[in-house]
């Protein structure tokens, strides 16, 4: 069996409410591509950056390796008391492998709630356009095009 040949995993650091969030793109699989996300996680952690999320969305590809490498930065960052939280884990990755993941991270779809999971005291405000529509006709604004 030949070696598949895989452009390695591409990762941008950005940072939200003081979270740090790797935007992860392309495949997540053996070699340079896991050994990156590993590195990056250990330098977070040495820096005692240790809420982060894991942005999937624009990952292609992520095998066992890969699996393992995301618990590897779980158990990394949980040993420096902190927390790892996955984001838009996509729909085409292998859903037996990945829903082990779900046992182990926090799983989220939204950015910001991700980024809200990490303050439990914050009250997040949901608006029901309903509730907006009935305040809007109870304090209607002013109509400045008179």
């Amino acid at each position: 069996m030949s070696p598949r040949t895989h452009t390695e995993v591409q990762l941008d650091q950005r940072q939200k409410e003081g979270i740090w969030i790797l935007d992860l793109r392309g495949p997540l699989v053996i070699g340079d591509s896991e050994a990156n996300l590993r590195s990056s996680i250990v330098a977070l952690a040495e820096t005692q950056a240790v809420k982060i999320i894991l942005n999937l969305a624009r990952v292609t590809e992520i095998d066992d390796d890969g699996l393992d490498t995301l618990i590897y930065c779980y158990a990394l960052t949980k040993e420096s008391s902190g927390q790892i939280k996955l984001l838009n884990i996509p729909p085409h990755l292998n859903v037996m492998d990945l829903t082990k993941l779900d046992t182990v991270f926090e799983v989220f779809s939204d950015e910001q709630d991700a980024v809200n999971s990490f303050f439990p005291d914050r009250t997040i405000r949901h608006y029901d356009i309903l509730e907006w529509i009935q305040e809007q006709d109870q304090h209607p604004t002013p109509d400045h095009t008179k």
